[in-house]
């Protein structure tokens, strides 16, 4: 068991310091970056006290601390693309909107 703690706690760490130069190069807000840092500080935790997880699973009335953990993991997961298909969806307006602008001034242009 504890080589899978120490593999899970390195990458944790090496997921942390990414979302750390990920927020001073201005990619990532301050927020997000809390969030992710929070999430995998999270993930340590778990890792090394994982009764926490089945504490938590009896509180919400499901039967293992694992299963919780998966149900979570799927509802961030369909969360994050929801968040992910909004932002495209507009990138996409605002593509449109910049060509259709493009197309409009070339042809006065002309």
């Amino acid at each position: 068991m504890l080589g899978i703690q120490i593999l899970i706690t390195l990458f944790a760490l090496f997921a942390v310091v990414r979302t750390v130069r990920q927020f001073r190069a201005g990619h990532v807000s301050a927020l997000w970056g809390a969030v992710w840092t929070l999430f995998w500080v999270v993930v340590v935790v778990l890792v090394f006290l994982p009764n926490t997880t089945q504490i938590l699973a009896d509180i919400l009335g499901v039967g293992r601390g694992a299963d919780l953990v998966v149900y979570l993991a799927i509802m961030a997961l369909f969360y994050l693309q929801f968040k992910l298909f909004v932002k495209i969806e507009s990138v996409e307006q605002e593509i449109s909107t910049l060509v259709r602008k493009i197309a409009l001034d070339e042809k006065n242009n002309e």
